[in-house]
Parts: C-alpha cells; structure tokens; sequence
C-alpha cells in the first residue's frame, strides 16, 4: 500500500470506551452514593477522573480524536431521555427536586413509584432503559451533560467528538407511556423531537465541537418504507441545519441494507459503518451507490464486540478497498468498545502464549492506531506490528486448545431422536402432576438468591488462603440451610439452593468445562452497576465431572419439597461468553449443550424432579435482519432440546428468560418443549402473558410478578393485581407464581418481604378463585 498525502492522513477513533474504569471505581462511588457513603459532588468527581483517564489512554494509544457524551452513570438512552426533556410524569417531582436522585428513580425505581422498563440493546447483553412517550409528551432540550463532558475534553487539549443517540433510534426504541393506548407509534413524534436535537446540536457547535456523531443502529435491523422515510426526513432537516456541527451518522452490529442510500444521500457530512464479518455486505452496498464522495467515511473494521486479535492485514486490505470510496477514510472500531473488557495486561493467570491472542478495549485502541498509520503511510510503517500480529494468528491457529477430535466425534453422531423427548407435553404433563402434587398457582424463585457480604468475603478469603477449601464449604453449606429454611417458612411451593457457591450462572459453569478461560478483571457493563465478567470461549468443550449435583442434592436432602436443579443454558453459554470465532456458532452450542445433557442426567439419576435451564439470551441473540432469524432458531432451539431431551417423562424441565422482546421469538419458546417458562413481566405489565395466549401457548409458564432490578418491595396488592392480569391469558392450572429473575443483586430484608408478599398474593388469588369455583 502506498503512502497517503498528509492531509489525507487516516485518523483513529472510537465511538465509545469502558466507563467502569480498572478497578470498577464507578460502580463503588455510585453504590456508596446509593448507600448515603458517598456524596453527590465526590461521586462527580471520581466520575470526571474516569472521563480523564479514559481520554488520556486514548491518546496514549494514538487515537485522534475522542468519543465524549459516552459516559454514563447508569445508561446512555437514559440519559438521552433527560438531553430531551422525556421525564415520566410520575419522576417530574423527584427530578425537580433533585436531578440526580431523580435520574436514579427512574432507573431503579423507588418505593413508591415504579422505574423505566429495561430490555437488551439490540443483540448484545447490555441493557438500556426504555422511553416513555406519548402523543401528550412534550420535548425540551438540555444539553448540559453533553456540552459539559465536550468541555472537560477540550480543556485537556484533545479533539472531542461528542456522541449522542440518533432521533430515529431514540423513537423506535421508545415504547407508549403507561395508559397510552397501544397503538401510538411514538415515530410519529420525530416533527416534535428534531427542533430539540437541533438546539442540542447549536449548543455544542458554540462549544467549539467540530463534529458531532448520531448513533443510528436501530436502522441495521429491517425497516419500513415509513420508517426509512422518516429517516430520511430527520437528517434532511439536521442536514439543513445552519448553525450545526459537521454530522457523522453511526450505525453498527449488522449491515445498513435499504437503509444506506438513504443516508448516503443525505446532507450530512460522513458516515461511520460496521465492515467486520458481521456487516460485510455494507462494502458491497457502499459501492453499489457509489460511495460517499465528498464525505468523511469512518471505517469500523476491528470488531468491537469480541476479544480476539484483530487480522491486520486483512482489516488493511479492507481499509484499501474503501480508499477510494469517500473524501477520506478513518479507522474506528465496529461499535463502542463499552461491550469489552479494559485491557489484557490486568490478566496475570492466563498463560501469555494465550494473550498474545487477546485484545480488550486498551489493545483494540492500537489495533485501530495501528491501522490508520499503516493506510495513511503504508505497510513498511507497520512492519513490526504486522509480524507479531501474524505470530498471534498462526499460535491461535495451530493451538491443541482449539480441538479435541473426541467431543467433535460426539457432536457429529448426535441424531434426530437426541433432541427430543420420549413422550408429548400433554402426557408428561400428567406425569410430572401426579409426580410433584404442586397445588395451583405454584409459588417458586428463579433461582439465586442474595450474594451477600459474607458470601464475596468467603470467596476472596478461599483465593487469598485465609481460609481452606473445607472452611469455604461449611460456610456455603450454612447459606443453603438458611435460604432453604427460608423457603420452607416463607410457603414456597418448589424450592432452589440458591447458588451460594456461583460467581455468576455463565463463569461457574465456564470454570468447570474444558475449552473455556476465565479472567479475573475482564469485567463487562451489564446495566447500571452490575457487571460481569464474560469467560472466553476458546476451544472444543467438553464436561470432565458434575457440576451442580453435589449442591442440588445438599438442598434437597434438606427438605420434602423438590428442589430444583439449576443450569445455563447453551444459547445464554455462548451469549455471554467471547464465543470463538473459528467456527459456527451451532457447532460450539452443540458442544455446550452435549456437556449439559451430561449433568441433565446426573441430576435426575440423583434425585432432582425439577431441572431449570435457564436461556435469558435466546432472544438476545436473535439477528437483527429476519432474513438471519430460521438458521439461528434452529440450531438454537435444537441445542437447547438436545440439552434437555434425555430425562424421564415425569421429570419437569423449567426454563427461564429476562429482559427481551418476546414476542418476536413466541414460536421459538414453543419450539424448545420446556414444561415451564419463567420469565420478566413486571415492569412491562404482564405484555408477555399475552403474547404467550395470542400465540396460543400450550405450557406451563411464570410470567414475574416482583421486578428484582428494583430495591423496592412489591405489596400484596400489587403482586396479585400483577397474577390476575396474567390469568387473564393463562389459564390457572398453566400459571406459576415467581419474580421476575435471579435475586442475586438484591439484599436480603427486600428479598424476604417481597417473597412473602409474593406467596400471600398467590395464597390470596387462589382463594378467589376456590370461592368462584375455579
């Protein structure tokens, strides 16, 4: 590759960092904050010395110019909601009594009032909160956190691009405000949204931004011919704009199919895309319209969701092709790096011969660096990092981590009958009933309960040696007596031991399998505070020895009510892990799903009546194009059968999912023959109950009835009002009483009340319902 002149020179950027900072930072001030520990102008400070930091080790690294606005203390569609004025009438008073506490209420609810609805953003493990709007909801711009972030950046010297959600995307994420009536379709309020993104966009052009860009991934996913007119409309006006600055429209996590010639034509200033495996086709597409000649085009070619070493060249040979397709090309990656870990170089454990392999958000920066210096000054500038980039390939390549011929033997002779029960729900069903003698409305939990102080302690206290393995498990051993205990007093139906011994539902079961690495800071924003440590999914995966049998019959042996065995599924094994790259992703959930199966039958052939596998991701990981969905619901689906298919019929197969759009994926829930589903209701008012009876569900299902990403407590009333709407779609016999999720997060005096309340609201609808003759 020739040199480029210099005023063509390739800048590097990204579109987002990690906000966690290395040690959590913000994850402990915001909890001391909760907690009364930390105050509100101490809390901002440690917040601004993180935006310090992350600028600073961007530049370091050699990125040119700067993501600001990024930074979020809980979430940045959240904070999109209060940059335009959409406050919940019911948050008004605390926002205007208090803008910090106000936001938190809105994110986590308070007592008395309930918080924003929360799902997944798009295919990933993030959740963002949900706008509430209405045809009554009146917009206002308030520019202050974006304008005050673009000035600390400025202040250091840096050239800042300060990074907001796109006005479409903003309204096709948004859902009607309770008491709305369904059909609104808040698109219909862009008219009344663009004058605010406007004075936004006039505040930061008198700060001094020269470019501001407008995250637009709602547009990746198949659209209508509204909905892309109404793009189109949305950036003709921005575009019209006088007093603005330049306009970088971002779209990432697929290819922009229909939706690139509208925004190529477009009067704005640059596009940035995805061209990593995921989205190759918007190569082809921006050739197809003739590239974007006279506008900037930021290449998002290092992927910015998975761990592994970037291929240079073949990011440069991409990044060649593109040369000639716009005024001028940069380097970026695909998406925000919010979605990696930090950097690699905090992994002390892992073998180094690994690592070279490995790219977190810190390496991935000078990946990109690497990049725009080798298309602005040609391959010879990058020689040396060429070289160890091609080592790291080829080590990774030829690695005897990467297959064992014996699991790859089992995955291949798997047959039609493996992945299916021996017998019809409507048979087993009978048999589990005569089986377990569950009375109606059966009350259960999710699964986890609170990992208390105690519990972390233990842990920590097992790693430094301060205690032996036998002292770690007699305090476990005391944890599940007394969340048994518990259960029993409180009236649960079917019990659960709780997890005292799990970090987390994917790493614990990531730690017992072969082909999996763990890291010990590779920590990874969930939704607000909570962050988890995905594992890295490496090579061929196999069970060496049970799992969870030990603990589960512990538990059992403790009390006549069955207790549940509790399990990962291998859709959510993959979703939340760095999956492989080497191979298709149903050929590694086939691996992850014959190793279940393994400790499926062990669990049954130890006692255990009621087995839950649990798949919160299945919806999470459904392509955004329908054209993508039937191939990956088969392999899905199937892999989740052949996890659950070899038991008995009066063994009881549970699963469980979270914090999605459900009704997308209705018929894939039918489609794994679980006997129950769990699954998030609450906060979105029963929505799934009705998808279940519109699709005409045949199973048994928990629609949740207690939001455990709240702190506060559900009432009697509230939880029963919560049951009888669900009985509006699911018959009584079909119909489970349980939270919304795994009480993990929680703390113990809001678990204990709003179980109890829980079991009297089941108690209390199943006297209405004895007394109406149901």
């Amino acid at each position: 590759m020739t040199g480029r002149t210099a005023a063509a020179a390739a800048r590097a950027t990204v579109y987002g960092y990690p906000r966690q900072g290395q040690n959590r930072e913000l994850k402990k001030a915001i909890e001391g904050y909760w907690k009364g520990r930390v105050t509100a102008d101490a809390l901002r400070a440690i917040a601004a010395g993180l935006r310090r930091a992350n600028w600073r080790e961007l530049t370091e690294a050699g990125i040119h110019e700067v993501p600001t606005g990024d930074f979020s203390y809980y979430d940045h569609v959240l904070d999109t909601s209060v940059m335009v004025g959409a406050v919940p009438d019911r948050h008004r008073t605390a926002v205007a009594a208090d803008a910090l506490d106000g936001y938190f209420a809105m994110a986590r609810g308070t007592q008395d009032v309930a918080p924003l609805e929360m799902t997944k953003w798009f295919d990933t493990n993030y959740h963002y909160l949900v706008p509430e709007l209405g045809p009554n909801t009146v917009f206002s711009a308030d520019s202050t956190k974006q304008v005050c972030e673009f000035r600390e950046a400025l202040a250091l010297g840096l050239t800042p691009r300060p990074v907001l959600v796109g006005p479409v995307t903003y309204l096709l994420l948004a859902k009607p405000a309770p008491g709305v009536a369904g059909g609104f379709d808040p698109l219909t309020l862009l008219d009344r949204l663009l004058p605010v993104y406007a004075e936004v966009l006039a505040d930061l052009r008198a700060a001094g931004a020269e470019w501001v860009q407008l995250d637009e991934p709602a547009l990746v996913q198949d659209r209508t011919p509204a909905e892309l007119n109404a793009a189109a409309r949305a950036y003709r006006d921005l575009g019209a704009l006088t007093d603005r600055p330049k306009l970088l429209v971002a779209s990432y996590f697929d290819r922009l199919g229909e939706a690139l010639p509208v925004l190529a034509k477009a009067p704005v200033d640059g596009l940035a895309l995805d061209f990593t495996e995921a989205a190759a086709a918007n190569l082809d597409a921006l050739a197809a319209v003739g590239g974007l000649p006279g506008k900037r085009l930021v290449a998002g070619v290092v992927n910015g969701r998975n761990i592994w070493a970037d291929d240079l060249e073949k990011s440069l040979s991409t990044l060649g092709t593109l040369l000639g397709l716009a005024d001028r090309v940069d380097v970026a990656a695909s998406c925000s790096l919010l979605h990696v870990p930090l950097t690699v170089t905090a992994e002390r454990d892992l073998d180094p011969q690994i690592t070279r392999w490995l790219a977190f958000a810190r390496q991935k920066t000078a990946e990109i660096a690497t990049l725009a210096k080798g298309i602005t000054r040609g391959t010879d500038a990058i020689a040396a990092e060429l070289a160890v980039n091609r080592a790291a390939l080829s080590s990774r390549a030829g690695s005897s981590l990467t297959r064992d011929p014996a699991v790859r033997a089992r995955a291949a002779a798997v047959t039609e009958a493996d992945t299916h029960r021996s017998q019809p729900y409507p048979e087993r069903a009978a048999a589990q009933h005569a089986h377990l003698r569950l009375p109606l409305l059966p009350t259960t939990t999710i699964g986890s309960f609170p990992q208390t102080t105690e519990l972390r302690t233990a842990r920590a206290d097992l790693r430094a040696g301060r205690i032996d393995e036998a002292g770690y498990e007699e305090r476990i051993r005391n944890e599940i007596r007394e969340v048994v205990s518990f259960q029993e007093k409180t009236g649960l139906d079917v019990l659960v031991h709780g997890e005292a011994e799990r970090n987390d539902m994917v790493q614990y079961f990531a730690e017992r399998l072969t082909g999996y690495l763990a890291t010990q800071y590779g920590w990874v924003q969930s939704y607000g505070t909570r962050y988890v440590r995905p594992p890295i999914l490496a090579g061929d995966i196999s069970r060496p020895e049970p799992m969870t049998v030990r603990w589960t019959s512990y538990a059992q042996s403790l009390s006549d009510r069955p207790v549940k065995g509790m399990l990962t599924g291998p859709v959510t094994m993959l979703a939340w892990s760095f999956v492989r790259d080497d191979q298709p992703l149903g050929e590694t959930a086939r691996q992850v799903a014959l190793a279940l199966r393994d400790e499926v039958a062990d669990l049954e052939a130890n006692g255990t009546s009621v087995i839950q596998v649990d798949e919160p991701a299945l919806r999470e990981t459904l392509p955004l194009r329908a054209a993508d969905r039937p191939g990956y619901l088969a392999w899905a689906t199937e892999a989740f059968r052949l996890s659950t298919s070899g038991v008995r019929p009066d063994t009881q197969i549970h699963t469980h999912m979270c914090y999605a759009e459900f009704g997308d994926i209705v018929r894939a829930i039918d489609d794994l023959d679980a006997d129950v589903i769990s699954l998030e209701a609450a906060r979105s008012h029963m929505q799934v109950a009705r998808e279940l009876a519109a699709h005409g569900y045949p199973r048994e299902a928990g629609p949740g009835v207690y939001d455990i990403h709240s702190p506060r407590v559900p009432s009697v009333t509230e939880a029963a009002g919560l049951l009888r709407a669900g009985l509006e779609a699911i018959p009584a016999e079909r119909l489970w009483v349980n939270p919304d999720c795994g009480l993990k997060t929680r703390g113990w005096p809001e678990t204990k009340a709003s179980l109890e309340n829980l079991v009297a609201a089941a108690r209390t609808v199943r006297e209405e319902l004895a007394a109406n003759g149901s």
